[in-house]
């Protein structure tokens, strides 16, 4: 990365690229945020001000493809500008002790790319992707500063007994079970939000790039205050779940309110996404008792239909993302490497192939940009896998299942399958799925990899948290 810095630097001082400075790029992500739980998108019961203004105040997206529909993978997808055909990672893989398969060292990530032109870089909230002593370390892979959860297991609690500030583990004694308690217990999330804004205080006189990994409203369901919630006639998980989605909303509006209070909110791009759909079932308490699929989407996490891939997302960047736009365009997580590439000035190095394209004219109000195809694979039980071209999309759910084909431009819903309608555009699945996919003998379509087998049975004997 030592020349592509000084490459970088020297074409930015030749060139006179930036008439102002190059933005500061926040991306908040959301672990398990869907569309059905944010008011612009249609929620009446759960109480979301912040991102309604935001999508106000920027453009709202209806067709924002996540990496894929679970949160090691999808978060891989987002930082290496890779489709999970070819990102190393595709599925969730937990390493023992403590944290999931690493990205490798070779891996160029967005990250290394913004820092390489002198932006200064963290991540906050859940990583996900590497332990600190891997090739995969948020410190090894262009981060800066890290403050949060490594491991996505040690993640589902709200009130963990320890956090990680950098690579030191930092002890949270009142969520032990021993003498040292108070009796109250520390709730993660404040921690986190305290972490997130310092680092854009610290930061406020040069150019940043933060990746906010906020792990709300994952489970575990856990909230320190239930809030608006409280009295409702609803279950402790339905109440939390609510509180959750607000408190979510209130964080994402307190950073906001920081870039002003700083004057740098003008010159901030910030895009705010879900990992994956909804993580509920539309039977289920929650999805009912909120109405999470009233959008007519089907699926939820853990598919590959439209519900489990579209997510909440929004833009906004004052004076350069319109204000109050509806875009119904899609595009995937990893368009955002060669988007903040380009608005950082940054060159991509030769040996990062990514498989995105810039948004920066489509932020910017103009079109998004054309391909032939979007594509993605899941290896969580039988490798599945779907592809988009036009308004077209086929799922295949597992090695031996057929192909189902779905024109999303008449049945968004994906309701009717017209397979045996149009053979030919069957076969052009198949092909197109042979294509995207890249041989990985750590990712066979065939099933789980004989090295995967062996750690999965390794996290069954372990005593659970």
């Amino acid at each position: 990365m030592h020349a592509i810095r000084h490459l970088a630097l020297a074409v930015i001082a030749a060139s006179s690229l930036y008439a102002a400075a190059p933005p500061n790029i926040i991306f908040i992500l959301s672990d398990d945020l869907s569309q059905g739980d944010v008011g612009v998108y249609g929620q009446k019961i759960i109480q979301t001000p912040r991102l309604d203004r935001m999508a106000v105040e920027g453009t709202r997206f209806n067709q924002a493809y996540c990496g894929t529909t679970v949160c090691a993978p999808s978060r891989a997808s987002l930082m290496t500008g890779l489709h999970s055909g070819h990102c190393p990672i595709r599925g969730n893989w937990e390493i023992k002790a403590e944290g999931q398969k690493p990205i490798p060292a070779e891996t160029v990530t967005v990250a290394e790319i913004l820092k390489s032109v002198g932006y200064a870089t963290g991540v906050t909230g859940k990583w996900g992707m590497g332990f600190f002593d891997t090739t995969g370390s948020p410190l090894k892979q262009g981060f800066d500063r890290f403050y949060g959860y490594n491991c996505q297991r040690h993640a589902h609690s709200y009130f963990p007994p320890y956090l990680w500030n950098n690579d030191q583990r930092i002890e949270l004694p009142d969520n032990h079970d021993s003498s040292q308690s108070t009796g109250k217990k520390t709730y993660a999330q404040n921690l986190i939000q305290k972490e997130t804004l310092d680092f854009i205080r610290t930061n406020k006189s040069k150019p940043f790039f933060l990746y906010y990994a906020i792990t709300l409203p994952h489970g575990t369901h856990e909230i320190d205050e239930l809030g608006i919630y409280a009295d409702k006639p609803w279950s402790l998980q339905e109440k939390s779940y609510a509180a959750q989605v607000t408190r979510l909303d209130s964080d994402v509006g307190a950073v906001i309110d920081l870039l002003k209070e700083l004057n740098i909110d003008d010159n901030t791009l910030i895009i705010l996404a879900g990992d994956n759909g909804s993580s509920f079932s539309p039977d289920s308490p929650i999805g009912k008792r909120f109405n999470q699929a009233a959008s007519g989407l089907r699926g939820y996490k853990r598919g590959l239909y439209e519900g489990a891939l579209r997510q909440a997302s929004i833009a906004r960047w004052p004076g350069k993302v319109p204000a109050g736009r509806v875009s119904d365009e899609p595009w995937a997580f990893w368009d955002f490497l060669p988007t903040v590439a380009e608005l950082a000035g940054a060159p991509i190095p030769a040996d990062c192939k990514t498989d995105g394209l810039s948004l920066v004219s489509h932020l910017k109000g103009g079109p998004a940009p054309k391909r032939d195809s979007f594509y993605w694979e899941l290896h969580e039980g039988k490798p599945i896998q779907a592809v988009r071209f036009g308004d077209w999309k086929a799922v295949k759910n597992g090695p031996q299942a057929l192909i189902e084909l779905y024109d999303l431009s008449k049945d968004p819903g994906e309701t009717t399958n017209l397979a045996a309608n149009h053979p030919d555009l069957v076969e052009k699945s198949a092909a197109l799925f042979e294509q995207h996919h890249s041989q990985s003998a750590d990712w066979p379509l065939t099933g789980p990899s004989p090295q995967r087998i062996v750690d999965r049975q390794d996290k069954a004997k372990k005593k659970p948290r």
